[in-house]
């Protein structure tokens, strides 16, 4: 059993390749995937994606804004609606990007600070996004108190330092299809290092396609795939990772 701990449902190819969520759930379902967890970015997209997972009491739900949305429309009040929602199991996608708009940087700041606050006040759990905002992403974190609620650093990039920082304020390593990546070497050495009490598997899809799927669209049933990897990083079974990695999905987002 398998779990999809971060996943784009409302953005995957309905046109060619699914004929909807269902289809693509069944696909999960037939590799033993069996939850998700679909991942909000704007507040725009929120109340579709709601609607479209809204029969599937295997898919949970996070509400957030990605900082390369930062410049879309913002209501906190109505952004505190929405995370209020007993679907919805964590804040989130939000964080920081300086790779691709390193110019709204300070718009980035002030919207994650918002978002680790609602997360704090709601007792709901944070999955955090960064990139080249190491330092930036950390200071937040602790200053804003997000070791009150926890939260996972998805599709982890980062060094064996950022992980043991996140990790010692209560957070998850989530690991996606980038780990089955030839040049990624210095990521099979973190999840070598991080202890598997402390390991999420994801597909972000339709992103990052793992190997042998890397090309083509990702979909939840390849989070096995990521799995499989890891297992073989880890030396140890592939079931032992989908029940680990279950129990840490449980233990974050269902407690």
């Amino acid at each position: 059993m398998f779990i999809d701990s971060h996943c784009h449902l409302d953005k995957l190819n309905y046109d060619d390749l699914h004929l909807d969520v269902g289809d693509v759930i069944a696909k999960a379902e037939q590799a033993n995937v069996t939850e998700f967890l679909s991942v909000g970015v704007t507040m725009a997209s929120f109340p579709e994606m709601l609607a479209l997972i809204e029969p599937f009491s295997q898919v949970h739900v996070s509400c957030g804004v990605h900082p390369l949305d930062v410049e879309s429309n913002f209501n906190l009040e109505q952004f505190k609606q929405y995370a209020q929602n007993d679907r919805v199991v964590a804040i989130g996608e939000t964080g920081l990007d300086y790779h691709y708009q390193p110019e709204t940087a300070e718009l980035q700041k002030a919207r994650f600070i918002e978002q680790v606050k609602v997360a704090v006040e709601l007792n709901k759990p944070l999955i955090i996004h960064t990139r080249q905002a190491r330092e930036d992403t950390l200071a937040i974190l602790r200053e804003y108190g997000a070791d009150k609620c926890g939260g996972v650093i998805h599709c982890f990039t980062e060094d064996l330092d950022f992980a043991q920082q996140a990790m010692a304020l209560g957070f998850y390593i989530s690991i996606s299809g980038i780990v089955t990546f030839r040049q990624a070497t210095e990521l099979k050495e973190v999840v070598k290092a991080v202890p598997l009490e402390r390991l999420l598997i994801e597909t972000d899809s339709p992103y990052l396609a793992p190997v042998p799927h890397r090309g083509k669209e990702n979909q939840p049933a390849y989070v096995v795939e990521v799995a499989a990897y890891i297992a073989q990083l880890k030396g140890v079974s592939l079931s032992e990772i989908g029940e680990i990695t279950s129990n840490n999905f449980r233990n974050l987002f269902l407690r």
